[in-house]
């Protein structure tokens, strides 16, 4: 039936100046660029760079924001590129954010693009490579700000596209990622209804995505303790105060912190210490024992517990020993919030990616107590936020042994690229709300 039959029948009339809206087609919009998004992704696996060092990288995505009509900003953060798109009409603001930064990992993957960059780490040589998907999210982020900027008359509001430095984690001495992005005045003229973000993780198979309302991923805490005995000849350690063994003493009575004191009916917690450094020399008694480690909670009052118990027990314990302490418990400026999932905006996400992935492609997500800067984002510009995982693991493949996000064998199946993408931009439209 003709558009001017449809109209007569409904009691419409049609003038020459009547627009008639029609909803961008998400997946076809995908489809003509996934060659690209393919193509970018590669290059961006093949030549990693770490955390505070992405100068190569924040170039390669200057270059695409700006060939897409975006005003962009350079050197946010040290290396931080922000682009922003306005519709010409009033409505939202949207910002979207992507992670540039890789790891400090040797790739052992067997791919035509694996990379093979070296970079500089604790003051070591060390291989570098994607080992946490960055490298998709900004590819597939950069197929959105094209798919946008491609419709920018079918939606209303303005976006911006975060491409944010160092999420891994700045190097010793420096700041950096999201906190620095957010004291470094990024929503000084730019203030977001809502925020967006995505991460592919090997804990879900391709062609899915998962979110859910509330906490998604724990929020953490860097822990750093010194223990100061006194040097001995290991033949005759009575002579000297063992740091190690009171070092070795905290590390497992602090696993009663979590075990025995916080109540784990509430929320789940984790206590784990990543670092232990003592010694140079078999059989001497070091003066000193390094410890580092890690607090994941979901609770804040849970939170504040551990940290009061971690740091009465080691006072305590070190004592004992006869050794002196000092501590950060936690580090400061090395602590991530929750990552929160607004219960109302993640119910529209939830709504917008179901529409184009249908309904077996959306899971509920587990919480997951590995951590994420990206809450700083929304805190800082005090917008409600969504932040949702990709999957990434191959079809037969058990997501259960499949090399996890960190591994030197982390592997990203490249249909997860599109399934990223048309989530990401089905949601990002239905929030612009599409002029009708």
């Amino acid at each position: 039936m003709k558009l001017s039959m449809i109209a007569s029948a409904l009691g419409l009339a049609l003038s020459s100046t009547t627009v008639i809206a029609v909803e961008p087609d998400v997946s076809a919009l995908v489809n003509d660029r996934l060659d690209h998004i393919t193509q970018m992704r590669r290059d961006f696996h093949q030549y990693p760079e770490l955390s505070n060092r992405e100068v190569k990288t924040a170039a390669k995505v200057a270059v695409e924001l700006k060939k897409l009509g975006y005003t962009v900003q350079t050197g946010i953060a040290h290396t931080g590129v922000v682009g922003i798109l306005d519709s010409g009409r009033p409505g939202p603001k949207l910002a979207i954010r992507a992670d540039m930064d890789a790891l400090p990992v040797a790739e052992e993957v067997d791919l035509p693009f694996a990379s093979k960059a070296k970079g500089e780490y604790l003051g070591k040589e060390t291989g570098v490579m994607h080992a946490c998907g960055h490298d998709v999210h900004m590819a597939t982020t950069l197929g959105v700000a094209s798919a946008l900027a491609a419709t920018r008359d079918q939606w209303s509001g303005s976006v911006m596209m975060i491409f944010q430095p160092a999420e891994e984690g700045s190097p010793p001495g420096e700041e950096g990622g999201a906190p620095l992005m957010v004291k470094e005045g990024i929503f000084k003229d730019f203030k977001p209804d809502a925020i967006f973000g995505m991460h592919v993780t090997s804990t879900y198979p391709v062609g899915t995505v998962a979110v859910r309302p509330g906490g998604i991923m724990a929020s953490s805490d860097t822990l750093r303790m010194v223990l100061h005995g006194r040097q001995t000849h290991g033949a005759t350690p009575w002579r000297g105060i063992d740091p190690i063994v009171a070092a070795a003493d905290i590390v497992m009575s602090a696993q009663t912190i979590v075990s025995r004191r916080l109540d784990l009916n509430k929320e789940p917690a984790v206590l784990t210490f990543g670092i232990f450094d003592a010694g140079q020399r078999f059989n001497i008694v070091p003066d000193t024992a390094s410890l580092q480690g890690t607090l994941r909670t979901f609770d804040a009052g849970m939170r504040d517990q551990a940290l009061a118990e971690l740091r009465n027990l080691a006072e305590h314990v070190a004592k004992a020993h006869g050794a002196s302490i000092d501590m950060q418990v936690p580090v400061e400026g090395n602590s991530n919030p929750v990552t929160y999932n607004d219960p109302a905006l993640t119910a529209r996400v939830i709504a917008s990616m179901k529409s184009v992935l249908g309904n077996e492609g959306v899971l509920d997500a587990q919480r997951w107590t590995a951590s994420e800067d990206f809450p700083h984002l929304g805190i800082g510009a005090d917008a409600p936020s969504v932040y949702f995982f990709v999957g990434g693991t191959s079809k037969g493949v058990n997501t259960e042994t499949a090399p996890a996000n960190h591994s030197p064998r982390f592997f990203v199946d490249e249909g997860a690229l599109r399934t990223a993408t048309e989530a990401m931009l089905q949601a990002s439209l239905d929030f612009l709300q599409p002029a009708r």
